[in-house]
């Protein structure tokens, strides 16, 4: 009988705890929306959000999971750059992308949906931010082999410019409209009778996302000065807030017009008031720019304890989207089975500090699991199939 030991691994640098950090942060930040779409529904709001009809704290609470999808996207592409670097180069990269990125996809399909629908078989399937992943990791698997100076120009070329794009529509019965509804108009998708698809999440702008974020990953090689990636980081994000800021002031491209309100909260809330579906210029510009100088803070902070309990969270992304999706569904189950339904067809909180609160205790409650599942993976490297969660 053969004993094959654990092979230990060097303490993770700075660098890369930041990356967990920030992957640590933005699960949160989701977990919160998600107790949200589960306790709030009978408060919907929409895209981009009525801040007539949206009080401050739903208003900033909708607006903090704005950084999920773009922050997870971008360092999904920076870790794929730190994977080759790791690994053989581009060549294991570009697979390894195509197979996690069908898997992913497979993932949407089934376990991702059920737990938001608990419907089988399904009537709906949404095409969610783990359709999008999987779609953008196999579109990359194919745009790692270009030059980084010309995969940076593309990606770069794909955030702006997808906004010109917006006025152009396909109608159902057109060849068209299934691709366009994939790749950048949000819609419905008739497969039968009894079976329609939703594009929560088209692809193109994200496709940008996840290309960009592979094009910085010679910042956080080995061999990097530390100093020099900081700056940049710095650089960066303060370029893109900047931009952001500028090109909101103009109101004339890549978001819907705002205006000056009632009142200085309300006239803010017009500002920050940007699109996700499909992720705006300013949405992406913005976000991306939070996530470079957060990056940026938490390698400064990596001693910090409560840095060290962001990464556990962020070092098992995956695990924790599953957990936590099907806790929230059983617990909304009780909360019916115990209380009814005391918001129209809805169960419901009264406050959006109820939602704080649950979010607070589910990120307690779930730490121990996601400790557990992230230290199984860190042990048993000799599972291939733990690398893909």
């Amino acid at each position: 009988m053969t004993i094959t030991c654990a092979r230990s691994n060097p303490p993770p640098t700075g660098r890369l705890l930041s990356i967990d950090a920030l992957r640590g942060l933005v699960i949160l930040f989701m977990l919160l929306d998600h107790v949200r779409e589960t306790f709030l529904l009978h408060r919907q709001v929409s895209d981009p959000m009525d801040i007539a009809n949206t009080e401050p704290a739903l208003f900033f609470s909708r607006t903090l999971a704005h950084l999920c999808a773009p922050v997870f996207v971008l360092l999904t592409g920076l870790s794929a750059w730190l994977f080759g670097e790791k690994y053989a180069g581009k060549a294991d990269v570009s697979a390894f992308l195509f197979k996690r990125g069908l898997f992913l996809v497979v993932l949407e399909f089934t376990l991702v949906n059920f737990a938001w629908t608990f419907q089988l078989p399904p009537s709906v399937i949404y095409l969610q931010v783990i359709w999008a992943i999987g779609l953008s990791m196999i579109a990359l698997s194919l745009l790692v082999w270009l030059p980084r100076w010309l995969l940076l120009t593309l990606s770069l070329a794909i955030i702006a410019g997808h906004n010109l794009l917006d006025g152009l529509h396909f109608a159902p019965e057109s060849a068209l409209h299934v691709p366009w509804a994939i790749l950048h108009d949000r819609g419905w998708i008739d497969v039968g009778d009894s079976l329609r698809l939703r594009t929560s999440y088209p692809l193109l702008p994200w496709i940008g996302v996840i290309g960009l974020g592979y094009a910085l990953g010679p910042w956080f090689a080995r061999a990097a000065d530390a100093g020099s990636r900081q700056q940049s980081l710095l650089l960066g994000g303060v370029a893109g807030l900047l931009g952001f800021v500028g090109l909101r002031l103009l109101n004339a491209y890549g978001e819907k017009p705002w205006a000056v309100e009632d009142t200085t909260v309300q006239t803010l809330m017009a500002f920050f008031n940007i699109t996700k579906y499909p992720p705006s210029l300013l949405f992406i510009t913005l976000t991306v720019s939070i996530g470079l100088l957060l990056l940026l803070v938490f390698e400064r902070l990596q001693t910090r304890r409560w840095i060290r309990w962001l990464t556990v969270f962020g070092s098992a992304p995956m695990f924790f989207y599953l957990l936590h999706l099907y806790v929230l569904k059983v617990l909304y189950l009780i909360a019916v089975a115990l209380f009814g339904l005391n918001h129209g067809s809805y169960f419901g909180f009264d406050s959006v500090a109820a939602i704080w609160l649950v979010s607070l205790l589910l990120a307690v409650a779930l730490y121990p699991a996601v400790r557990w599942f992230s230290a199984l993976k860190s042990r048993r490297r000799d599972i291939a199939w733990l690398k893909y969660l």
